[in-house]
């Protein structure tokens, strides 16, 4: 009786691996889709490629480079493009993550759709302007307690150009368990003026694979692909006051834009930069926006203090930030300037923003934000 049971449980997987098998042989044989067309942008740019694979990897491929925070899982929503040819209707997948609008335009998950016939796609020119770089590591510094400075030097000939507050993405090779690369997306905080080199904040996640990676394994003078810029959250050329918000790593695209305004010398221009943190142990850069507060007049860094510890000894500001930042916005930021907001974090953090920003007077659509997944 005994030995029965063992055996049952046994016979079941050795089942279900047989199938996983005779599925894939049927995949490879009765799915042999051939040779397809790519037609992107009509007729701008066209290849014949295998059919049969995801169109995120066959863009890839022909180093087009579409954006994935998730890596190709389906996850995130950013690797959309505009189906223009008939490819059948929006998988259960996709539907989530696209808006009624974008569903009425056939735009699609380049991750989720297969190519099995003639395709046409339109996607943004900048795209063709993405790369993949060959980068090695220069150094990897802890910032805070669960958050890692990593400096990338380029490798390959090419240099990077950038719009200050873009993103990358970031190749962690297999490593352990994980038996194939992985991508995740990360704001780059080094200005654009340094065309050589990448610096990224990477924030521990439990579990996450990325960052697992990054934590446990990476080492410097190590060879990583980093591939972009991607995205839009960026300084818009106005006179209006900025009210920037961030949160742990989100202090990357930020850093980056503010930084590059003061090499620039848009000095003239007032920004407001609030900088949540539970306790002291979760606050970096303290020392270096200070000092650039001192440098220029116009620029006000806010640190706050959620939870601050009794041996933090702490005098700034405590509060959530978002109380924080509606006292500011009520009684210290001069009401007659124009403002505009600048946001980047949770999308808890951004929600709660937005709504006291709005309630402020700081109209929606002039409200920029980088949500953190």
């Amino acid at each position: 009786m005994i030995l029965q049971i063992l055996k049952e449980p046994f016979i079941v997987a050795l089942i279900g691996a047989a199938l996983a098998t005779l599925i894939s042989l049927i995949d490879m044989v009765v799915n042999n889709y051939g040779e397809v067309t790519l037609d992107i942008n009509q007729g701008t740019k066209q290849f014949k490629v295998k059919g049969g694979n995801p169109l995120l990897h066959t863009l890839s491929g022909q180093k087009i480079f579409i954006p994935s925070a998730c890596g190709g899982r389906g996850t995130c929503g950013a690797c959309k493009v505009q189906v223009t040819s008939d490819i059948g209707p929006i998988f259960p997948t996709e539907k989530p993550l696209l808006t009624v609008e974008e569903q009425k335009t056939n735009t699609r998950l380049s991750c989720q759709i297969k190519l099995k016939s003639d395709v046409n796609i339109e996607i943004p020119e900048e795209l063709f302007n993405v790369k993949q770089f060959e980068t090695e590591i220069e150094s990897i510094k802890n910032v805070t307690h669960d958050i890692k400075e990593i400096r990338f030097k380029l490798l390959s000939p090419d240099t990077v150009t950038f719009k200050a507050g873009q993103y990358v993405q970031f190749e962690a090779p297999p490593y352990e368990k994980v038996k194939e690369t992985t991508q995740r997306a990360y704001s780059i905080s080094s200005v654009p003026s340094d065309q050589n080199r990448l610096e990224l904040l990477i924030r521990l996640v439990p579990g996450g694979i990325v960052t697992t990676y990054v934590f446990n394994q990476l080492q410097q003078n190590a060879k990583i692909n980093l591939t972009g810029p991607f995205g839009d959250f960026f300084m818009r050329d106005t006179e209006a006051d900025m009210i920037c918000v961030a949160g742990g790593s989100g202090m990357a695209p930020l850093k980056s834009i503010i930084y590059d305004m003061f090499e620039k010398g848009m000095t003239d221009r007032h920004v407001w930069y609030f900088f949540g943190a539970r306790s002291k142990k979760d606050l970096f850069y303290t020392e270096e926006l200070k000092e650039l507060e001192s440098k220029w007049p116009n620029f006000h860094y806010i640190p706050a203090l959620s939870e601050p510890a009794p041996e933090d000894n702490w005098e700034g500001a405590t509060g959530l930030i978002t109380n924080v930042l509606d006292d500011y916005l009520k009684n210290k930021v001069a009401p007659d300037h124009t403002r505009e907001g600048y946001l980047c974090g949770s999308p808890g953090m951004i929600a709660a923003c937005v709504d006291v920003m709005t309630n402020n007077k700081i109209p929606e659509e002039k409200i920029y934000y980088d949500k953190f997944a």
